[in-house]
């Protein structure tokens, strides 16, 4: 196995790879699958139970913690996951991220307190940041660039039966035997399917030539801390908000500019335009994603199991955008295909704020543009790494990996917190989420919006021949 890898994964030093079911990466391929559909299970159940966590413990105020302290976590692991990829190759931090998970889920399902499960949500998202920046490195690394679209499209395949069945089924278990089963029953799972990847992953090697830098553990943890101080300071109402915000600032802006590539925050043309579009993205996906099963329990005083139709509905068409960007990855362009992607979302995003009108838009309505944004968010989100990818040279892909995931990271937290943020407010003046809820779907609509417009059209338009080495600051 790791001879037949290692020459699939040189690119023209052995026989091609033609098909994602060569016997050279089959076990690969069926490995990455199944750890994708685990966190499919996770992410789709987690979403959807947490308007009752925050009813059960009290949390409302925490709501979008639940979700940032994720991400925050997430941030650190893909930073250490990406370089250890590249050291040492990718099974050891795999292996590692999993047992964080563990953890994770072990301290929610016991959580007392919000803040305890928001703990919990962090200690998950440390171990889960090793999926996305292995698997990205483990792509670029081992398959050729014209199959890339394809593996990104079949790993969107792997959201299918968890779409289809997970949000329903942990409404059920949430609302007949407690939410925290929603996180113990994940604990077996995660073992049973974890080990499936990891036998295929020891085969992979890691690369000497591009790894014997230091992990970045300071700048990692400089950065999840700088984000978390800036969303602390974003929900604190007092004088010390402004104070947290500038520490936050301080912290994390000249680390993370480190491990960007130069040009990222100034949104530069070509990789650092497409890093920065991954970023937004996910702000305006997640940011208001995280909020969409409380909108209809709290606003329309639906079921969980109805919200969680409205997450399966905007899952199945993410995979559906996913495959239509894997059929169209030869003819159309890269901006064309990210762009169109930003804009669904901002446009489905829009029209599923109409849940805020109960009283004239029936349900079926923004649950169906949800499905709109699901559309556009499978359309853009693995095209930014099929670019990324090939523009960087593959000695780079365990570095390009964890650019893309750390950007994608940190819009989800900062989507999430943000919005977390207005609705928290809205809550403690009013009593309802309401107002917050507008704010939040009207902020994720502009992000889109800026996205799509502005930021797309900084994107290369096909894949050049030869990739340069990109720049890093």
């Amino acid at each position: 196995m790791t001879n037949q890898v290692g020459a699939a994964q040189e690119g023209g030093h052995g026989p091609a790879v033609w098909s994602l079911w060569d016997r050279r990466v089959r076990a690969l391929t069926v490995g990455l699958v199944t750890i994708i559909t685990l966190v499919a299970f996770e992410a789709l159940a987690v979403v959807t139970v947490l308007p009752a966590v925050a009813a059960d413990l009290g949390g409302v105020g925490l709501y979008g913690w639940a979700t940032s302290a994720f991400f925050l976590g997430t941030t650190v692991g893909i930073v250490l996951a990406g370089a250890g990829a590249d050291r040492a190759g990718p099974a050891r931090p795999f292996a590692v991220g999993l047992l964080f998970f563990c953890a994770g889920l072990l301290l929610a399902a016991l959580a007392p307190t919000m803040g305890v499960l928001v703990v919990g949500r962090g200690l998950q998202g440390l171990g889960g940041g090793a999926i996305p920046a292995v698997a990205y490195a483990t792509i670029g690394r081992v398959y050729p660039a014209e199959l890339r679209p394809r593996v990104f499209a079949v790993l969107s395949t792997a959201w299918v039966v968890p779409g289809l069945g997970g949000p329903a089924l942990a409404g059920l278990i949430a609302a007949h035997a407690g939410w925290r089963w929603v996180f113990a029953g994940l604990l077996p799972l995660t073992v049973a399917t974890g080990g499936i990847p990891l036998r295929a992953l020891r085969a992979l090697p890691g690369r000497p030539a591009g790894g014997h830098g230091r992990i970045p553990i300071v700048a990692a943890v400089r950065i999840s801390s700088g984000a978390g101080l800036v969303l602390a300071g974003l929900t604190n109402r007092s004088p010390l908000g402004l104070p947290l915000i500038a520490a936050g600032i301080a912290c994390g802006l000249d680390p993370l500019r480190r491990l960007l590539p130069a040009g990222t925050l100034r949104l530069r043309p070509g990789v650092p335009a497409a890093v920065a579009a991954r970023g937004l993205l996910t702000w305006a996906f997640f940011g208001a994603d995280t909020f969409v099963p409380l909108s209809i329990t709290a606003v329309r005083h639906a079921s969980t199991t109805t919200a969680g139709l409205a997450v399966s509905t905007a899952t199945l068409c993410w995979t559906a955008g996913s495959w239509t960007q894997a059929r169209f990855a030869e003819r159309r362009s890269y901006r064309e295909l990210i762009g169109a992607g930003l804009a669904l979302v901002a446009l489905g995003t829009g029209g599923f704020a109409t849940v805020l009108l109960p009283a004239s838009v029936p349900l079926a309505v923004p649950i169906a543009c949800w499905g709109v944004a699901g559309m556009g968010i499978g359309l853009s989100y693995s095209t930014v790494v099929t670019l990324v990818l090939g523009e960087t040279p593959p000695d780079r892909h365990g570095m390009a990996s964890t650019a893309v995931a750390l950007s994608d990271n940190l819009g989800t937290a900062f989507g999430a917190g943000v919005s977390g943020v207005a609705v928290a407010a809205s809550q403690a003046m009013t009593g309802a989420p309401d107002a917050g809820l507008a704010v939040a779907f009207g902020l994720t609509v502009g992000i889109g919006l800026f996205g799509a417009i502005v930021v797309a059209r900084r994107l290369p338009r096909h894949q050049s021949s030869s990739p340069a080495r990109t720049p890093w600051s």
